[in-house]
């Protein structure tokens, strides 16, 4: 499937839409003063040991401290203490772990203030980023992750991505890792690996080493709580993370970051560097692309799909909860596949809804009850299928005899909300608007003070088709009256996009007349 990414870079911060087939399918937003991202590598101190929940807060400089649960520590805790410490302190001086040897691994039935305290910093990863009330949560299991292989310190295992389906080529990427693997460091090589050279793959080992060497130096340097490698900017994360043959644009209204992303292309796909392109029109980039519409329709609380039928998502504290309806469309003469083809169609949107809303958590869906085993099975297989291209690790459950799925999906970030509402231009966001029985007298009062200061000139009236109808009707309209008493025809032209009760006068060359009561 076609894949585009625009990209609008604003001084607030930037904004990224992934397209699929044109349908917009994710919206990721980098504000310029965000400073925590998933992936970031601190050297933190703990500041509270928390033996009843097995986790410690842990202090990385951000305005809440950050959750360390025990089963986030990962086996080499003590290795990764020993080395940290010895950076820390002098007694180790290189970044390269040949020489480096293993301590005793923690069991996973451990207590936390058995293996941690208070007089050591330790070196952390971002797992997930604050959300709601809760600040961020961290792993001491280190990934550098690259475009075709994810690096991980302290760690002797070799491993190939699942979605490589052919055992060969499974085979051969897992013989390359080996062979290119730096001593002491773990390889998780990544789908788009696939088809790959070992000069390829070893380009990127030898860039991740060195951003491993930079965590050593700043290491030594710095003082905790402190930040020692930021995850790449968000535009450059999701190129590494999604880029693949099947993307045909990526468009970009910011001259300098048109350049980074051409340059950052050149490293990691130079193939693809052609498909960028700089959006310099002053149309807005999402505008131009429909992305702003496609918004405005996606987020809310209802979400109508191509037949008429309908979603309800609402969220509480605990999940989220969508509601399959299917409006108009239960009026054939074999009711299941009508229901079949409802639930169909609203499990692609459900979990196109998911991914681009970023909903995490447990997600209930009540679908239209179906009595057919077949077609439960159907639906819950086409689920799955829907749901494979979301990044996110999920587990989706089959229908309950209620007609509910249960899905639950990782959260690693705050849900993307967008606030689609907008101020009513009639009221002014009071919720209250002149009496409409007095409209007809503003118009006439209106129409009075243009005629004095225009008495030649062409002027016609443009309001919303109701009043324009209102104004037409009868005999004599009071269309009719104003040419008997100004001895001048004046135009009344309908504009759908205006409110009921508001209109406005312009000259002939289409020029606003602007009233000063």
């Amino acid at each position: 499937m076609e894949k585009e990414l625009i990209i609008d870079a604003s001084e607030k911060g930037v904004e990224l839409a992934l397209l699929e087939g044109g349908k917009l399918v994710e919206l990721h937003h980098q504000k310029t003063n965000n400073n925590l991202s998933v992936g970031d590598i601190l050297i933190g101190k703990i500041r509270k040991m928390m033996p009843g929940l097995n986790a410690a807060f842990v202090d990385i400089g951000h305005r809440k401290d950050a959750f360390l649960h025990y089963t986030d520590l990962g086996p080499k805790l003590r290795s990764l203490i020993k080395w940290s410490n010895g950076v820390i302190n002098g007694s180790i001086n290189t970044h390269r772990l040949d020489n480096f040897k293993y301590e005793e691994e923690i069991i996973k039935t451990g207590k936390i203030d058995q293996v941690l305290n208070k007089r050591f910093p330790i070196l952390v990863q971002v797992l997930k980023e604050p959300i709601s009330t809760k600040g961020p949560r961290l792993s001491c299991e280190l990934t550098l992750p690259g475009r075709y292989m994810v690096l991980s310190p302290f760690s002797d295992t070799v491993s190939v991505s699942k979605k490589i389906s052919s055992s060969e080529e499974r085979k051969r990427l897992h013989t390359l890792a080996e062979s290119i693997k730096p001593k002491n460091f773990g390889i998780i090589v990544r789908t788009a690996a696939e088809g790959k050279k070992v000069q390829e793959l070893h380009e990127e080992v030898v860039t991740l080493i060195g951003q491993w060497e930079e965590i050593f130096r700043q290491l030594k340097t710095v003082a905790p709580p402190a930040k020692l490698l930021s995850e790449l900017d968000k535009p450059a994360s999701v190129l590494r993370d999604m880029l693949s043959d099947g993307f045909s644009r990526i468009v970009v209204n910011d001259k300098d970051m048109y350049a980074d992303i051409k340059s950052y292309l050149q490293t990691i796909s130079p193939d693809q560097v052609n498909i960028v392109q700089h959006h310099n029109s002053s149309k807005p980039v999402f505008d131009t692309f429909g992305v702003t519409k496609q918004i405005k329709a996606a987020f809310g609380r209802t979400a109508t799909l191509n037949s008429g039928a309908y979603l309800v998502i609402e969220k509480t504290e605990a999940m989220h909860v969508i509601d399959v309806n299917s409006g108009h469309k239960i009026a054939s003469n074999d009711v299941d596949q009508t229901i079949l083809a409802v639930n169909l169609e609203a499990a692609e949107e459900i979990a196109r809804q998911i991914r681009l809303r970023d909903i995490g958590g447990l997600i209930v869906i009540d679908f239209i009850d179906m009595r057919n085993q077949d077609h439960r099975k159907q639906l819950s297989k086409a689920m799955e299928d829907f749901m494979r291209k979301d990044r996110s690790q999920h587990t989706i459950l089959p229908l309950s005899k209620f007609g509910l799925m249960q899905i639950t999906r990782e959260r690693a970030r705050p849900e993307v909300v967008v606030d689609t509402a907008e101020q009513c231009s009639t009221c002014g966001g009071t919720g209250k608007a002149n009496a409409t029985i007095l409209l007809t007298d503003e118009v006439n009062r209106d129409l009075e003070f243009v005629m004095q200061s225009r008495p030649k000139g062409k002027v016609f009236l443009r309001t919303h088709p109701f009043l324009e109808a209102y104004l037409k009707k009868g005999f004599p309209s009071l269309q009719m009256r104003w040419f008997m008493r100004y001895n001048k025809w004046i135009r009344v032209v309908p504009h759908a996009d205006y409110p009921l009760n508001q209109y406005r006068f312009f000259e002939g060359n289409d020029d606003e007349i602007r009233l000063n009561n």
